[in-house]
């Protein structure tokens, strides 16, 4: 049973009551598991126990605020339900290594603008490129203001693309699969989404020598359209002996923009169903309707 569809229902819940009461017990119960199973779960999928998830949520949120408002930081503790500024005070050093007053004042002066870092095509982002059927369409680049977790997120968006043209843009990596043959490895991140009237997706391929594809997924069959909030998603792939190079990225396909958080390779257990998408059609014993007549 992929128990996907559960948590990434449980985060968009999350995400959008941040500044409400969210507990272990309630969860569960919005999941409809008894809450050992539901915490049991929810930190197989995301790495982190709902509660640690919620919190450092929270302080993300708050950092942010801290940054890019003029809330006090009372206000902002009480708002993302801390009982107090001084335990608000110590979630957040455990996380930014810093009092959110110093924070605010240190972060404040090296944050050059509120908006997004935008960079042109020809620049570089440390270990990602731009690649696609048409990436001159597309812009990647570092977003401070918007991110799930830490200080910043990646960004894919389009500029100048045509709708109708099936145009799309992948920001990617590629790196050796030597450390992973005949292993299951898995994809995980956070993905937020604003206008994407195409879709969508992470996506990951391990190639062989001749770079011939060996397993495929990019989320095509469960993708991503319209504006959503922060929510978690993931790939799973088999890692044949004969494997070359595995690439991963984020595909967005068509107008829109997608923020890209937080991701992560674990290998995980032979027994959690891959996501490869089959592209073999089924082989028949002998040809069939010729005349057009079925």
């Amino acid at each position: 049973m992929s128990y996907s569809p559960i948590i990434q229902e449980s985060i968009a819940f999350i995400e959008t009551h941040l500044h409400e009461e969210l507990s272990l017990e309630s969860m569960a119960a919005f999941a409809g598991f008894s809450k050992y199973h539901y915490h049991r779960i929810f930190q197989q999928e995301v790495g982190v126990t709902v509660s640690e998830y919620i919190r450092f949520r929270r302080i993300a949120n708050s950092s942010n605020m801290l940054l890019f408002t003029d809330e006090k930081i009372i206000d902002i503790a009480i708002y993302y339900r801390f009982e107090s500024q001084e335990s608000f005070t110590r979630s957040f050093k455990k996380y930014y290594q810093l009092p959110p007053g110093q924070y605010r004042k240190i972060m404040g002066k090296l944050t050059m603008q509120r908006e997004e870092m935008k960079m042109k095509n020809g620049q570089l982002l440390k270990g990602w490129q731009l690649s696609g059927s048409h990436p001159f369409n597309y812009q990647m680049g570092i977003d401070r203001e918007t991110f799930h977790q830490g200080k910043a997120s990646g960004f894919l968006k389009s500029v100048t693309v045509v709708p109708t043209e099936g145009e799309f843009a992948t920001m990617m990596q590629q790196f050796k699969a030597d450390k992973y043959m005949g292993k299951k490895l898995k994809l995980s991140g956070f993905i937020k989404t604003k206008a994407v009237n195409g879709f969508c997706g992470f996506w990951m391929r391990v190639d062989d020598a001749l770079h011939d594809v060996l397993q495929f997924d990019n989320m095509s069959d469960r993708p991503i359209i319209g504006d959503t909030a922060w929510n978690h998603y993931s790939i799973v792939l088999d890692v044949p002996e004969n494997s070359a190079s595995i690439a991963f990225g984020v595909l967005l396909s068509g107008s829109g923009k997608v923020w890209i958080d937080g991701l992560q390779f674990e290998e995980v257990d032979t027994k959690v169903p891959t996501t490869n998408m089959d592209f073999m059609c089924e082989l028949l014993d002998e040809p069939m309707n010729l005349s057009f007549e079925e």
